[in-house]
């Protein structure tokens, strides 16, 4: 069976017919992709490799992150030297593992990370499992990331949809609907399976996701030097710009968070983090508003997370206070002579201890 014959015989068959009247123009569209991304590919050290270690490492530091980041500020270069191995991860402390990820967010991916290198010990000797469901098994692995790891270390076939890859497919398709809608996301991953070739699986994958990354970008894109620019119902139909549609997302809660800072002989006081999803992270102290009302205010700043945006308000921890929380087991003193000292922390708290050092010596603060 044709891999567009997936598809056939349906709305959303369709709709994939609308691009690929035939076999020869799947055919096209892989070929010119390919030939585009053996031009044009961008060099990343996870693409230099097939050593599936570095690949996940590489997937899951780039789920809510982008590659700037894991680049230029050396994440990805540090994770491998401090953990250059599955016996090396699944052995690491907690408290560097998280401190080697600090700044990133999304801790439970470090976590999960090392409980895969322990699953590839202890369950397959050390290989990295090569059948889809087997990966898929892996802890916080999904359907993306198995596919990626199957086509970027191994070359085998494996659909893969991203974000990026989604915003393709969404304007190759002209789809005038939410693209993350469960039954547009359905459609996108057969037709990501039927688009995919049998040979040069890692070559397509990495150019249809690079594709989505700088040419096919959210605002303006860059339509005359797409290399398929042909097969695009949106370019064809005037709707580039009003593709892809997402579902209305939710209103933004406006919130108030208040942190106390109390420093003494040059070190900061800093307690745990509570719940799951951050055990084993540190924090400054927080406060109630009451608290607040009786402290100096230093500065406040602005983050958002998830559907919150957080007005973070930031105090100078009076000595009644610091005696109060410094009590056994709720929380110990850090050295600030170097950041890299302190506990691993989200980085609102490391933003908020990097502008107090800066504003130390103007404002004399007592130390």
């Amino acid at each position: 069976m044709a891999r567009s014959e997936i598809l056939k015989g349906s709305d959303e068959g369709e709709i994939f017919e609308r691009v690929f009247a035939g076999h020869s123009s799947i055919n096209s569209f892989q070929a010119s992709l390919i030939n585009w991304f053996e031009l044009e590919g961008e060099s990343y050290p996870w693409r230099e490799t097939t050593d599936p270690y570095p690949i996940l490492v590489s997937e899951l530091m780039l789920q809510q992150t982008q590659i700037s980041t894991v680049l230029g500020k050396g994440y990805f270069r540090r994770w491998l030297e401090q953990f250059p191995t599955w016996e090396a991860l699944a052995e690491a402390e907690e408290l560097d593992l998280l401190k080697a990820w600090e700044g990133l967010g999304y801790y439970n991916r470090a976590r999960n990370l090392q409980k895969t290198a322990r699953v590839i010990l202890n369950e397959y000797n050390g290989t990295f499992p090569r059948e889809h469901d087997q990966i898929l098994a892996l802890p916080g692995v999904g359907p993306y990331t198995a596919g990626a790891v199957l086509s970027f270390a191994f070359n085998q076939r494996a659909p893969i949809v991203d974000g990026n890859v989604t915003r393709v497919l969404a304007r190759l398709f002209g789809i005038n609907e939410a693209v993350d809608s469960s039954a547009v996301i359905r459609f996108f991953w057969k037709s990501a399976e039927a688009m995919t070739p049998d040979s040069k699986v890692r070559e397509y994958n990495s150019a249809i996701m690079e594709l989505g990354q700088r040419v096919c970008i959210r605002s303006s894109p860059k339509c005359g030097e797409c290399p398929v620019n042909g097969h695009c119902v949106a370019l064809r139909e005037g709707t580039v710009d009003t593709i892809p549609m997402k579902k209305k997302r939710a209103k933004t809660v406006l919130r108030e968070e208040f942190v106390g800072i109390g420093v003494k002989n040059g070190r900061i006081f800093l307690t745990t983090e509570e719940g799951s999803r951050r055990l084993g992270l540190w924090r400054l102290p927080e406060l109630t508003a009451d608290q607040a009302d009786d402290l100096a205010e230093l500065f406040r700043f602005d983050y958002a997370i998830t559907k919150y945006k957080v007005c973070l308000r930031c105090f100078v921890l009076s000595p009644a206070l610091i005696g109060d929380l410094d009590a056994p087991g709720q929380g110990d003193w850090y050295s600030l002579q170097a950041l890299d000292s302190l506990p691993p922390m989200g980085s609102p708290y490391l933003k908020v201890i990097r502008k107090y050092q800066n504003l130390h010596d103007e404002l004399n603060l007592s130390s």
